[in-house]
């Protein structure tokens, strides 16, 4: 890709982060940090100045749409817009005007565009269940702890209410600290397998299995979590769910590995190393500052939670090496249509 086509690109992913008009400010600093951290690396690309267009209304939608002259690249970018507009949740009625305008502008058929937000709306309402999916390997005891389904009328989004199994802030007696370690691992070799495939559906993925890991952890430690709670969970360590997909999927795209189309179920593995380091050090980090968290009683404030999931997060990166054989072996083998319908279900 030449770097108008990769500034177009993020400038439709920008514009889809803040169409839903409700970001709040911890989100749009992390989208920030994202354009700058991405920036220097996007051959050419001017990804912050592109970020301050977006912001201060100086980029067009059609513009953008223009630059992206072949069927892959229209493609590719209709489907990451939807996944950014997904990333937080099912699209609300702003976010689908926006793909819609995008869709015309980009002459995606409606058939087309609407398999795709079917498929991402599909992800973005995964329950937090705890049955695992293919390569998710739930440690039996920890399964059996965090198997229950939220109740009708769970918690409000900033807080946690207790969970059957557990007093909270005090981990099952069936379940041990070597289980959720592997909990913890096995989550973060998965999504670290998903960074290394070029669909975009994989990308999809990462945000939902984060969220169940998050939630199996709480149950574990006697909290029942909704969904809410666990992105304020993951806003507050520092993680923002659209900056983090638009974070995913922008390193494929600077990365090269994209290629000349997108779209599909193919299983093509690439050489993202990476981004599949980041994907693994933040699904590690969030587990273990999870753990933290809901074994302390949830008594740990804003800052000693950021501080502990960046030091954790940098330290998963050398842990990644180690386990890199690991998690190519598991993309190889990945189906991921069997994925997504497993998460979806």
């Amino acid at each position: 890709m030449q770097p108008e086509q990769t500034r177009a690109v993020m400038t439709l992913a920008l514009m889809a982060a803040f169409a839903d008009g409700q970001k709040d400010d911890r989100e749009r600093d992390h989208i920030r940090d994202m354009a700058q951290s991405l920036g220097s690396s996007a051959g050419g690309a001017d990804l912050m100045k592109t970020y301050q267009d977006v912001l201060l209304g100086r980029a067009r939608l059609e513009d953008a749409a223009a630059a992206l002259d072949t069927p892959g690249l229209r493609q590719l970018a209709f489907e990451m817009a939807v996944g950014v507009c997904d990333a937080d949740g099912v699209c609300n009625e702003r976010e689908r005007a926006f793909l819609e305008q995008l869709r015309g502008a980009l002459g995606i058929a409606p058939s087309e565009a609407s398999a795709i937000t079917e498929q991402a709306d599909a992800l973005a309402s995964a329950p937090v269940r705890a049955v695992p999916v293919e390569g998710e390997d739930v440690p039996p005891a920890a399964l059996a702890v965090a198997a229950a389904p939220l109740a009708a009328g769970a918690a409000a989004a900033a807080t946690a209410t207790p969970a059957q199994g557990a007093a909270p802030g005090m981990r099952a007696a069936s379940v041990s600290d070597a289980e959720i370690d592997s909990m913890v691992l096995n989550a973060a070799i998965l999504n670290g397998a998903l960074e290394l495939l070029p669909q975009s559906l994989a990308s999809m993925a990462i945000i939902p299995l984060q969220t169940r890991l998050v939630y199996r952890i709480g149950k574990v430690y006697g909290y029942e979590l909704d969904k809410g709670h666990i992105a304020d969970f993951l806003a507050t360590v520092g993680v923002g769910l659209t900056s983090q997909y638009v974070e995913q999927f922008g390193r494929k795209l600077v990365g090269g590995l994209l290629g000349k189309v997108m779209g599909g179920l193919g299983r093509a593995v690439g050489s993202a190393a990476t981004g599949s380091a980041f994907s693994f050090a933040t699904t590690y980090a969030l587990g273990k500052v999870a753990q933290r968290y809901y074994a302390g009683g949830r008594t740990l404030g804003t800052d000693a939670l950021k501080s502990a999931f960046t030091r954790t997060a940098e330290e998963a990166k050398g842990l990644q090496q180690r386990y890199a054989p690991q998690i190519q072996e598991r993309a190889r083998g990945l189906d991921v249509g069997k994925l997504l319908k497993e998460l979806r279900a």
